[in-house]
Parts: structure tokens; sequence; C-alpha cells
């Protein structure tokens, strides 16, 4: 599992070399669908910012309240179908709650873990905790934008979409110290995830996976 593969690259560095990158960086993995125009058919409501506030919709789902100075936009409008916008907001959930383990700097925090399961739990772990050892935690602006959602009669979905890291930092809290490069082709990730729905009918993510430098996304 890689959430967000530019801002892990940083922090696999010592501390030292990390304090001198920013979000932006190198990721290893090679690109795939680079000849496909980027975008999806999730319908044509006009997307917005999305607040850094989060109130649970539902009994039981977790709050999440994350700091003024992280912001979202989720260029994803509904479908109409009623289980993939259930995929889609789930999913926008769960990547806020990962962001929230990292300010909380608690590789076990609570919100994310009602969204993860299995190998994206364990991967999302290790992710946060590397956070935990270099003291670092985010900043920045984060949109996310051409959805393509697939829902099977199984109670399975697989769910790609793209993450503009450009606007995105590590922020080292000992120090308060943000590092900003120009934004490149690595700035931009596609995601490819595995999700199921539990008996509580949230959208779990099961296994997710990331390429940086995606020509799908750059756009």
């Amino acid at each position: 599992m890689r959430r967000r593969p530019i801002l892990l690259a940083a922090l696999t560095l010592t501390t030292t070399a990390a304090l001198t990158l920013s979000a932006c960086g190198n990721d290893d993995s090679s690109d795939q669908g680079e000849d496909k125009t980027a975008g999806a058919d999730t319908g044509g409501s006009a997307p917005s910012a999305s607040p850094t506030a989060s109130k649970a919709s539902e009994t039981g789902r977790p709050k999440i309240d994350l700091p003024a100075d992280l912001s979202y936009t989720f260029d994803w409008p509904k479908t109409g179908d009623t289980e993939k916008d259930a995929v889609l907001a789930d999913s926008e959930q769960s990547i806020k709650a990962v962001d929230l383990a990292i300010v909380n700097q608690d590789p076990l925090d609570k919100a994310y873990l009602y969204y993860y399961e299995g190998e994206a739990a364990a991967g999302t772990q290790k992710f946060i905790q590397n956070y935990v050892d270099q003291k670092a935690g985010i900043t920045g602006s984060y949109r996310f934008y051409a959805p393509e959602v697939t829902v099977d009669d199984d109670g399975t979905a697989s769910f790609t979409y793209c993450e503009d890291q450009g606007k995105a930092y590590v922020k080292y809290l000992e120090t308060n110290e943000v590092r900003k490069t120009e934004v490149t082709a690595k700035s931009y990730v596609i995601y490819h995830a595995s999700l199921k729905k539990n008996s509580e009918g949230v959208w779990e993510i099961r296994n997710i996976d990331s390429q940086s430098g995606s020509a799908k996304c750059r756009r």
C-alpha cells in the first residue's frame, strides 16, 4: 500500500536529508495508463472545495476535524448511482482519516482504521509511522479528481482516481519548517483501490496502490 508516494519518499530518507525536501519528489513506480485521457463518467454537478472539518453523517462514523492549514478539493461529483456515490463518499472520508492520523501522530488512529482493513490497513499504519518517526506532519492543498468507480454484485468495488500534490508539503513539527519545490510530473499521482462493503454498510479499502508521474492525471 502506498498512500501519497511523493510525500512518503521524503520521509524514507534520513532526517537531515529529508529536511531539504518538500512533498514533491520521485517515486520508483512505473506509470500506468499514460495513453488514456483523464476523466470519468461520474455525473455533471460542479465540484467544490471540501472543508477541513468533516462531521460524521451517520451514527458510528468517526468525526474528522483537520487543522486550517490543510484544504481539500474533491472533483468527483455524484454519479446518481447509490452504491457508487457511497464509494466516493467513504473514500473521501478515508483520505481525510489518514491525514488526521498523521496530524495526531498516531499510527493506530481509530478514524482511518474505520475505513481500512487487511493489507491496506497494515500498509497505512507503516505509512503513518514514517511520519511519526520523522516527527513530521503535512500542510497545504490537496486536489482529487478523475474518479472511475465500478461496483460488482458481490459487494466489492474498484476505484481509480488522481491526486494533485503540487501544493502539498511535509512540515517538520520540531522546527515548523515547510519545504516547497517546483511542481513536476511526479506531483500527479494515480491510485487504484479495491473495496468491500462491510456488514455496517461501510465501503472499506482492502488494497490500494499508486503511481506518481501519471500522464493520465496531468491536467
